[in-house]
């Protein structure tokens, strides 16, 4: 989650940009300055922590809450030309959810400005009724924030220093602080539940793939389909229903995808075929036109243009040739644990026709335009026009059903 908030900031352009962790957390951030807050003492504690990297810095300071993934840059945006339209010492970002829950509710006074900010634990009957509510985002003047943080006391139900009350402080001070109302209540939702996690990786799913069809790109089913936000996806491709794409995916203009395919970390050509039912797992390069088709699993393998893995195989640590046909239930044993550690790899040429139910041993290489027999398991190379047949003789025994049997 917290990834997705770095994200949005980096998209404003904010620096410093800082990240405020437990010690825990000190070492998961890459790319991005960290401070810690010792202990969890709230809020207003955690932006305390700050300070220290944030001396000198004047102008609007930024905070974003690490729960908050659906929040978008126009959004961010909009919170700062609201906060300095109106010259406000503190902006709040607001939203009006259709179930307020624990939300901190923001308390207007007659102009419309905010009064103050009561946590749910904390309000009266009267002021839970209110449905605008805080979502732990803001925009403070830097210079005015700090002195308002320093006169925070722990005199609340919870025992912490709450960040909304430096909002109350600066009110008292005379400071001017409005809110800025999210028009779609998603964007500013935190995640608090696995319920709430779900709700927002689904906004996020639609967000993304609206954006890719908006580009040109046919996704059948948005609902059903997931596209991580690295992916690449070029105009005309199309992906069908219960399809994932993760990781650093790229996907060729007019490729086929799905339905029921997953790929992490795969590169699929133009006019590529992909499904249903496969899984190309990182390494994975299919090349223009080729195909992955049903049941089939591909790592750590380049499949050449026009090449066909149709059905019922695994081929990985491999080279597979232009125009080649892996025939069904084809397998690449890329494991050999007494040549020595790591993965072996298969080569099979351009123009090969393998039979079905083959397994090409690694290391061995399979010669252009070579043809294997069906239920071959291949151990040695195969010269270039080679037929290859690596079975046992078949031998027929007449009259066996003719015996007597103990049933």
């Amino acid at each position: 989650m917290v990834d997705w908030v770095v994200e949005t900031a980096r998209a404003i352009e904010a620096k410093p940009l800082i990240v405020v962790t437990s010690p825990e957390g000190k070492d998961a951030f890459d790319g991005v300055e960290v401070a810690v807050q010792a202990e969890a003492r709230g809020t207003g504690d955690a932006l305390a922590a700050a300070r220290g990297s944030l001396d000198g810095v004047d102008g609007d300071l930024v905070v974003l809450s690490g729960d908050a993934p659906a929040l978008s840059p126009e959004l961010l945006n909009q919170l700062l030309e609201t906060h300095r339209r109106e010259r406000a010492a503190a902006t709040v970002l607001s939203f009006r959810p259709h179930d307020p829950r624990e939300y901190g509710r923001v308390i207007r006074d007659q102009s419309g400005a905010v009064r103050e900010i009561v946590e749910a634990g904390d309000a009266t009957p009267e002021q839970l009724a209110v449905d605008e509510v805080n979502s732990s985002i803001y925009v403070f003047a830097a210079d005015r924030v700090w002195p308002a943080l320093e006169r925070l006391d722990m005199s609340n139900r919870q025992g912490e220093l709450y960040l909304t009350d430096a909002v109350r402080n600066l009110v008292d001070n005379g400071e001017r602080v409005v809110a800025h109302v999210a028009p779609d209540p998603v964007e500013a939702e935190g995640v608090n539940t696995r319920a709430e996690l779900a709700a927002a990786a689904a906004a996020l799913r639609d967000r993304i793939n609206e954006a890719h069809m908006l580009a040109g790109v046919t996704i059948v089913d948005p609902g059903t389909t997931w596209i991580e936000a690295e992916v690449e996806i070029e105009p005309d491709a199309t992906i069908h229903p219960f399809t994932v794409l993760a990781g650093h995916t790229k996907v060729g203009a007019g490729a086929v995808v799905g339905p029921h395919a997953v790929a992490v970390d795969a590169s699929i050509g133009p006019e590529a075929m992909v499904g249903p039912f496969c899984y190309l797992r990182p390494g994975t390069e299919l090349e223009a036109g080729a195909k992955a088709g049903t049941f089939v699993e591909i790592k750590n393998a380049r499949i050449g243009a026009r090449a066909k893995v149709p059905h019922l195989s695994y081929v990985g640590d491999a080279d597979v040739g232009e125009d080649t046909n892996i025939g069904a239930g084809a397998i690449t044993a890329n494991y050999r644990p007494e040549l020595g550690p790591g993965k072996f790899r298969t080569t099979i040429g351009r123009n090969v026709h393998t039979g079905s139910d083959n397994v090409f041993v690694a290391p061995v290489t399979v010669g252009d335009n070579a043809w294997v027999a069906a239920g071959s398991v291949v151990t040695k190379n195969v010269p270039p026009g080679a037929l290859a047949i690596a079975r046992s003789k078949q031998v027929n025994k007449g009259g066996f059903d003719d015996r007597k049997r103990d049933d």
